[in-house]
């Protein structure tokens, strides 16, 4: 601690430093304060997303004609990193397909043109 600080809570502060095995700077402590903040926050944020694509999904199910969107979003709830992997898969293959399309049609066009011309 610096010489014109004083500390809000010694007790706490001495257990901090026994955990960490050192005394911090006010400068590391406001860095591992704001890191924890950060986390926290992170963490209500997923926790947040994560309950209202909960509720999206059960009232997807109530609904039969939604009910393949309830099983995506119940597939992203259970494994969020193996869907957003697969969708970025499936994203990238559908603009190969549709540039691949955009191409054949071009040239069955211009085929299309030769023969009448």
């Amino acid at each position: 601690m610096t010489e014109g600080s004083i500390p809000n809570n010694p007790a706490q502060d001495l257990e901090a430093a026994r955990q960490r095995g050192r005394w911090l700077s006010d400068e590391e402590q406001a860095e591992l304060d704001r890191k924890n903040q950060r986390i926290q926050l992170s963490q209500e944020q997923d926790r947040s997303r994560r309950r209202r694509l909960t509720l999206l999904t059960a009232v997807c199910v109530l609904l039969p004609p939604l009910w393949p969107v309830a099983f995506g979003l119940s597939f992203y709830l259970l494994f969020p990193r193996t869907a957003a992997r697969i969708g970025l898969v499936a994203g990238v293959v559908l603009l190969l397909g549709g540039l691949a399309v955009a191409v054949a049609l071009a040239l069955v066009t211009l085929g299309l043109l030769q023969l009448l011309f």
